[in-house]
C-alpha cells in the first residue's frame, strides 16, 4: 500500500502514531541513563516517563523535593535517596551538615502507595521516621536499607520487626544505632517467614539472642540466602547453621584462639561469600569444605598475613570479588592472577599496621592475570609508569579504578605518572569511575590534560594532590564530556580556577573540594555561580598548630551541586551557603 492511502493517524510520519509505539516500548526502557535521555525529548515522553518508572535514584537529597519526585513519578516502586557527602565517610564532613529523611518519609507516607523498596544511605534517620514509615507503609514495604544511616535507636528496629511482616531484605551496615536491647530481632523473628537478607554487619548491636536468629533460620529455611551480623563469637551459631539449608553469604561472627571450640561447627555446602572476622590461620580449615565455590571472600577484617592469603586464595579458583587489606602484599596478589582467573572486582585497602606492601610488581601480575577485572581499587606503596600501561593494555573491562599513592614510602620509583595515566585511559575506554589519589609531583598538569583529552566516558572523577598549577584544571576542564561528579583534595587550585572547571564542563552536577587557594570573603568562588546551582562553604576543625599549640583555622571545603529545590535551610552553624541559586518555580 502506498504511503498516501495509510491513514494519518497510522502513518509512520504521524506524532500519534510515533507516541502510541513509544508508550508501548517506553516499559521495557529499564536503564536510567536511557530514560533520562528519552525524558528529554517532549513534553508528553517525559510524562509517559514519569508515569511508568519504577525506580529512581536521587544522588543527592537536595537535589530536588520529595513533593516534585513524588508528583513526576507517582507509581514508583523502588527509591533510593543519598544524603551526606562522600566525604563524611572519611570525617570530613560535620555530622550535623543535614541530610534528614524526615521529609521524605512524610512525603512517602502520603503519595507512593506502589513503593515497595526504600534506600536510604548516609542520612540522619529518627525512630519517629521509622514509625511513620512502618505504619504508613510496613505491610507493603519488601526492602528496607538504612546504609551508613544514624540517629535512631533499637526501639526504631522494633517496629521493623513488629509491622513490616513481608519484609525480604533489613539491611542496616554500618549504621550508627542506640542500642537499648535485643527485642527486635525476636520480634522480627515471630513475624516473618519471607525474609531473604538480613544485614546487620558492622554495628555495635550485640544485645541480640543467638536462638532469635535460629528462629528466623527456621521460620525462613527455605527463602533466607544472606546474613551478615555484627561480632560475636561463632560458638553461638552453631544450631543456626544447622538450618541455614540455602544460605549463600554469611558475614561478621568472630573467631577466638580456641580452635577446639569450632570443631561442631559447619557452614552450608551452599554458601558462596564469606566475610571473615577475627580470623587466623587456625580457622582456614573451617572454610576449605567449600572454598572451591567461593565467588566473593570479605578479609578487611581478618587477621591473615600473607601466607595466609596465598594459602585460603590458592583453593578458590572460583572467586569473582576480593576486599581486602595491603597485607596482601605482591606475592598474594601474584598469587592470585594465577589461580583466580574469574576474578572481576578487588579492593586493597589500607592495613593498620607498617607490614603491608602493594607495588607496581603486584599490580602487573594482576593485570596481566586476571584479565575480567571490572573494577580495581588499591592503595599502593610504590608505582611506576609502566604498571599502569600494563593495566590498560589487559584489563580492557574496567569500568572502575582508583589508585591511592600511601606515604610509607618516600621515595617512588618513577614520577610523575603523566605517560602512565594516558596508557590507562587509551587502553581502558569503558572507565567511568576514576581516582588518582598521589602526592606532589605524582600527576603534572599535563597529566591532567591526559585526563581531560581520554577520559571520555568517566562520570566520577576524584583527584587528590594532583596537577601543579591552575592550568591543568583548566585543560581537563576541556574534556571529560561525560563527568558529573568531581571530588578533588589537596591540589592547591584557585576559586577562579575552580569556577572555570564549573563553567566549561556542562555535564557537571556535583563538586566537592577540600584544599584549594581562597580569596578574601571567597569572592572567587561567585564566579561559578549559575541557576539552580547550590554552593556551600564547610568549615574545617580547628587543628592545634605546630608550634606553641597555636590554633590555626583550616581553608573551608565546598561543596556544589544542582538542586531543584532551591537553597536548603537546615544549615548548621559550620556551614555557610553561597549565592543562593536562581529559583525558576
Amino acid at each position: 500500500m502506498e504511503e498516501n492511502h495509510i491513514p494519518y493517524r497510522l502513518r509512520p510520519d504521524s506524532t500519534e502514531f510515533t507516541d502510541t509505539v513509544f508508550s508501548c516500548v517506553v516499559p521495557y526502557i529499564h536503564d536510567c541513563r536511557d530514560r533520562s535521555s528519552v525524558s528529554l525529548v517532549c513534553r508528553k515522553w517525559s510524562e509517559l516517563d514519569g508515569v511508568t518508572r519504577k525506580h529512581v535514584t536521587v544522588a543527592m537529597c537536595y537535589a530536588t523535593t520529595p513533593f516534585r519526585l513524588c508528583q513526576r513519578f507517582p507509581l514508583l516502586e523502588s527509591l533510593t535517596v543519598k544524603g551526606k557527602p562522600r566525604a563524611a565517610m572519611f570525617d570530613l564532613i560535620p555530622e550535623d551538615w543535614g541530610g534528614f529523611v524526615t521529609p521524605w518519609v512524610r512525603e512517602i507516607a502520603s503519595s507512593l502507595n506502589c513503593l515497595k523498596a526504600i534506600h536510604f544511605r548516609r542520612m540522619i534517620v529518627r525512630d519517629s521516621d521509622i514509625d511513620l514509615l512502618t505504619r504508613t507503609r510496613g505491610h507493603e514495604l519488601r526492602v528496607l536499607k538504612l546504609d551508613l544511616c544514624s540517629g535512631f535507636s533499637t526501639d526504631g528496629l522494633l517496629r521493623i520487626g513488629m509491622l513490616c511482616d513481608n519484609l525480604r531484605v533489613l539491611y542496616l551496615q554500618e549504621s550508627l544505632i542506640v542500642e537499648k536491647d535485643g527485642q527486635w530481632l525476636h520480634e522480627l523473628a515471630l513475624n516473618n517467614t519471607v525474609l531473604e537478607c538480613l544485614n546487620f554487619y558492622m554495628t555495635d548491636l550485640s544485645k541480640f539472642s543467638f536462638k532469635d536468629l535460629e528462629l528466623i533460620a527456621r521460620n525462613c529455611r527455605e527463602s533466607l540466602v544472606s546474613v551478615k551480623i555484627s561480632e560475636c563469637d561463632f560458638t553461638g551459631l552453631v544450631d543456626f547453621f544447622n538450618h541455614v539449608v540455602n544460605l549463600q553469604e554469611f558475614g561478621g561472627g568472630a573467631f577466638s584462639n580456641q580452635p577446639e571450640k569450632y570443631i561442631g561447627l559447619k557452614f552450608p555446602p551452599s554458601l558462596r561469600c564469606m566475610a571473615l572476622n577475627y580470623a587466623s590461620q587456625s580457622e582456614i580449615p573451617v572454610v576449605l569444605p567449600f572454598a572451591s565455590g567461593i565467588t566473593r571472600l570479605d578479609l578487611l577484617y581478618a587477621l591473615f598475613d600473607t601466607e595466609d592469603h596465598c594459602f585460603l586464595i590458592q583453593r578458590c579458583p572460583n572467586l569473582e570479588v576480593l576486599d581486602t587489606r595491603d597485607a596482601i602484599r605482591d606475592r598474594g596478589l601474584q598469587v592470585l592472577s594465577q589461580f583466580c582467573k574469574k576474578l572481576r572486582r578487588i579492593k586493597v585497602e589500607r592495613g593498620d599496621d607498617e607490614e603491608g606492601f602493594v607495588s607496581q610488581t603486584g599490580l602487573i601480575s594482576l593485570a596481566q592475570g586476571c584479565l575480567e577485572l571490572e573494577c580495581l581499587h588499591v592503595n599502593l606503596t610504590d608505582i611506576t609508569n609502566e604498571a599502569l600501561a600494563c593495566v590498560g593494555t589487559h584489563l580492557k573491562k574496567l569500568y572502575d579504578f582508583r589508585m591511592i599513592l600511601l606515604d610509607k614510602e618516600e621515595r617512588i620509583t618513577e614520577l610523575p605518572l603523566d605517560n602512565g595515566v594516558r596508557a590507562l585511559l587509551s587502553g581502558c575506554n569503558k572507565l567511568e569511575r576514576l581516582g588518582v589519589y598521589l602526592r606532589p609531583g605524582g600527576l603534572t598538569d599535563v597529566g591532567l590534560g591526559y585526563i581531560g583529552q581520554y577520559a571520555q566516558n568517566v562520570r566520577y572523577l576524584l583527584l587528590g594532590f594532583t596537577g601543579e598549577t591552575d592550568a591543568g584544571l583548566v585543560e581537563l576542564s576541556k574534556g571529560c564530556p561525560k563527568l558529573q561528579k568531581l571530588e578533588v583534595r589537596g591540589c592547591g587550585f584557585s576559586e577562579q580556577a575552580l569556577s572555570t572547571f564549573v563553567l566549561n564542563v556542562a555535564s557537571l552536577r556535583y563538586l566537592w573540594i577540600q584544599g584549594y587557594r581562597v580569596s578574601e570573603n571567597c569572592s572567587g568562588i561567585l564566579a561559578m555561580a549559575r541557576p539552580f546551582w547550590n554552593m556551600e562553604l564547610i568549615s574545617a576543625e580547628m587543628n592545634a598548630g605546630a608550634a606553641g599549640n597555636s590554633e590555626l583555622q583550616q581553608p573551608p571545603s565546598l561543596l556544589a551541586y544542582y538542586s531543584l529545590a532551591g537553597q536548603r535551610t537546615d544549615f548548621p552553624e559550620t556551614v555557610l551557603p553561597l549565592h543562593p541559586p536562581v529559583n525558576l518555580e
